[in-house]
């Protein structure tokens, strides 16, 4: 929302006609004839060989899925089998230019891609870099047992031939000694030292991913380009479309500084082979007619929008060398139609009855191998000899290494009797990182001149002196401690950057980021499009390039328009990757009161739910800036919820207030806030205060002692405090404003159950917000928890407090009524 940037009237309401520029299809219509200056033969011979690598690979599959053996090799695939066939040159020809720090990201048919994208890196890699990667991957443990059967050890590029496939191949078949470790399989491999970043398994998912890593480039100035590849379907796909329309943003034309003008480097390529599945796009479950069509409706360069033959790979080479130019010129993005074909079936087990028998075979006639195989003989670029030597040499590499990935002696799974922890150690990294990139910040000031950072310093560090409450004015707030926590990262991690709804001009929505601004360059910091599918997922693109980063969604309720991008992409990667990925990324997600059913609910549960996630919820000052530091010193991903209705509140339990400098909270600890010995109330989020108030009219009025735990934390959870409260108190109660069936809560008091069982004396119960939509603010009294539900809850099902009447009913007969009702 920057203010010179002013909207006029007579221009925006002004008559006239837009036009488009023509959209080139096809045009390529080159032979290797035409070609023989501009490739060597050993480039010819290099693209058919890596072409039959791509289909003797995907028969290979096939054949193990469906008929358990493979040229006399007896094994039973049973994992996804999503082939390639009939794509081999469009993958071939994309990855012939690219080398490692040329980054694709796949989709869930991407072998073809991740084997063209290798062979590709291994030709232009020196020998020494290559057998560097090779013995630094998980210490030497892939490359050993291709060392074992080489012949000739001195031959670097055979030798990393195999072990391209034997990784490959050991990750399919989930092996310890695949890329991944086998927690990543078929539709989830990757290889990031050739810059093989990860396919996805879910449609479209890797648009925004690639988008965030192409940002990350951007941003921090590193070499290459970035490509998201998927298929036509997924233009289908909401996140598709708003990746594109994010990557095209025109504030990086407009309101970046120089050096970081122009779009994002990345071809978004759809390699088009006419179906989504048993769906025919063109004709079908699309409109666009031709693919490329859809660029014109992103920027006014209509992403340089291009239609090409993916059945010849030479016509795909010359695409890649003209867009990928562009994008070195700072004109990106890019959108690809690589038109193509696949001869089967959606996955081994799809017949294909939605096509004719005479589709695929007028398809298969014009076979790009075929085809390719019979001019380099006709224009005597190579013999039949030459060709039957390489179609020798692939079979030969692909049954050795098949050989080698289906023993499980030399390529053994994950043995959990041996070792238990083998997936478990991979949830989280929990490693702390001050900075993730070493060189200089770029800040617009230093840090001491910064406005609100110097207003802050005249404000108390506590919320209460002398018994009394400091006005809100006066005293550091939540937000403020958030604000502190966040502008010194920005400080001392480069590659730390910001970016959501409302960003920037606002402050952020809730003015946690007010001050930046003036602090922050517009690269670092800056306004989104409302599109939380790319927001998410490209953060998590950005951090498994190697970067630091903070996204808002303002509303947690949001996190609905990007489930996928939280709980299959951010919460999934490093375990995914064997811990080779780390995600240090910090979502900001606030719950909300006042706005109604869908702007206030408490959604701490969902992402609870959903492992490799871990949740935080600090209600205090002190606890804010704490987490917040230990969120983004952090490698994991953190869902940081906050309360809208604590922004202002001011410090009311650390008497020496909220520390100037830095310091960390662990990230699972609870804290004591009220020491009690009758009974336990464990709050998590904004029930706090509420739960203060009941324990101070359980003491003064009824001269029951509580002791009050706020979680902080929902994931990970440290029970020891509260199961030593437990064990002095006898009883517990757990609140908060989520919805009461199936919130974090019940998960924990079903824990207690367990664990401190003989220490109870009464079962735990949980108060939280009525299973209902959220009503109008007038009404939220009646919805969220208040502290004489609390009380109500105690004297009703856990002990009965002598002289107190109950306003809500908590009996028995009430529970059965609500949980008929689904109430």
């Amino acid at each position: 929302m920057p203010k010179g940037q002013v909207i006029k009237p007579e221009e925006v309401r002004k008559p006239g006609v837009l036009k488009f520029n023509d959209i080139v299809l096809n045009q390529y219509q080159k032979t290797i004839k035409d070609e023989k200056e501009n490739f060597t033969k050993d480039e010819f011979l290099r693209i058919y060989r890596d072409m039959l690598y791509i289909r003797q690979f995907e028969d290979m599959l096939f054949e193990l899925r469906a008929n358990k053996q493979w040229k006399g090799v007896e094994y039973q695939y049973s994992g996804p089998a999503h082939l390639y066939t009939g794509q081999e040159a469009a993958a071939v020809g994309q990855a012939f230019i690219l080398d490692k720090d040329d980054f694709t990201f796949g989709s869930h048919r991407s072998h073809g891609e991740i084997i063209a994208k290798g062979l590709s890196c291994i030709v232009k890699l020196e020998d020494d870099e290559l057998m560097t990667i090779m013995n630094d991957v998980f210490e030497g443990s892939i490359i050993g047992p291709v060392k074992d059967q080489q012949k000739d050890t001195e031959d670097v590029r055979a030798l990393a031939v195999d072990f391209l496939f034997y990784g490959i191949m050991a990750e399919l078949f989930g092996r310890k000694t695949g890329f991944a470790q086998g927690l990543g399989n078929s539709m989830h491999a990757f290889f990031t030292p050739f810059g093989v970043y990860p396919n996805n398994a879910i449609v479209g998912g890797s648009a925004p991913i690639a988008m965030g890593a192409a940002l990350y480039k951007k941003i921090n100035k590193k070499k290459g380009i970035c490509i998201s590849n998927s298929g036509d379907g997924s233009l289908g796909c909401g996140p598709v479309w708003e990746a594109m329309n994010m990557a095209s943003m025109d504030q990086m034309n407009e309101l970046w500084d120089d050096a970081y003008k122009g779009g994002l480097p990345i071809i978004f390529n759809f390699f088009n082979n006419q179906y989504g599945m048993g769906g025919q796009t063109n004709g079908e479950t699309m409109a666009y007619g031709i693919l490329a069509r859809v660029g014109a409706g992103i920027n006014p360069d209509q992403m340089h929008a291009e239609r090409v033959d993916g059945y010849n790979p030479l016509a795909v080479i010359d695409v890649m060398k003209r867009k990928k130019k562009i994008i070195e010129e700072n004109k990106g993005p890019v959108l690809l139609d690589i038109v193509t074909y696949r001869t089967g079936g959606h996955s081994a087990s799809d017949p294909g009855p939605y096509r004719s028998k005479e589709e695929v075979e007028a398809w298969m006639e014009v076979d790009s191998i075929k085809v390719f195989k019979e001019e380099l003989v006709r224009e005597q670029v190579a013999t039949t000899d030459e060709i039957l030597a390489i179609e020798k040499e692939v079979e030969d590499v692909l049954i050795k290494n098949l050989k080698l990935a289906i023993d499980d002696e030399i390529s053994p799974r994950m043995d959990f009797l041996k070792e238990p922890d083998a997936i478990e150690k991979f949830m989280f990294s929990n490693q702390s990182i001050e900075k993730m990139d070493d060189r200089a910040c770029e800040v617009l000031m230093p840090l001491e001149e910064n406005p609100r950072v110097r207003k802050i310093a005249k404000k108390e560090r506590v919320g209460i002196i002398d018994g009394k409450e400091v006005s809100k004015l006066k005293t550091l707030s939540l937000r403020d401690g958030l604000f502190e926590s966040i502008i010194h990262k920005f400080y001392t991690d480069p590659t730390l950057i910001a970016y959501g709804e409302d960003n920037r001009d606002w402050g952020g929505a809730f003015a946690v980021y007010q001050g930046l601004t003036e602090a922050i360059p517009y690269h670092r910091m800056f306004n989104s499009p409302i599109s939380e599918a790319a927001i998410v997922g490209s953060a998590v693109g950005y951090a498994m390039c190697g970067g630091r980063i903070i996204v808002e969604l303002m509303y947690c309720d949001f996190m609905g328009r990007a489930g996928d991008e939280i709980f299959n992409q951010l919460a999934k990667w490093q375990s995914m990757s064997a811990g080779v990925l780390k995600m240090p990324v910090v979502l900001r997600v606030s719950v909300g009161s006042k706005y109604g059913a869908q702007h206030s609910q408490d959604w701490t549960a969902l992402t609870a739910h959903v492992p490799g996630l871990k949740v935080v919820y600090p209600v205090t000052p002190y606890d804010a800036k704490g987490l917040m530091n230990s969120a983004l010193n952090g490698t994991d991903p953190v869902v940081f919820f906050e309360s809208q209705k604590l922004y202002d509140i001011g410090e009311m339990f650390q008497l020496d207030g909220v520390p100037e400098t830095n310091y960390e909270i662990v990230i699972g600890e609870p804290d004591i806030k009220r020491e009690g010995s009758d009974i336990t109330i464990l709050t998590i989020g904004a029930t706090l205060y509420k739960a203060i108030e009941a324990a101070e009219i359980l003491e003064e009025q009824y001269g029951i002692s509580a002791e009050v735990i706020d979680a902080r934390s929902v994931v990970p959870f440290n029970y020891e405090k509260v199961l030593a409260s437990v064990k002095k108190t006898g009883r517990i109660l757990l609140s908060s404003d989520a919805c009461e069936r199936g919130s974090a809560l019940e998960d924990m008091a079903r824990n207690i159950t367990e664990m401190a069982f003989d220490d109870l004396d009464a079962p735990p119960v949980v108060v939280g917000a009525k299973n209902w939509i959220t009503p109008c603010y007038e009404l939220e009294n009646e919805f969220f928890p208040q502290a004489d539900w609390m009380i109500d809850a105690i004297h009703q099902k856990i002990m009965p407090i002598k002289g107190y009447t109950p306003k809500q009913n908590f009996t028995k007969l009430e529970q059965l009524r609500k949980e008929k009702l689904g109430v």
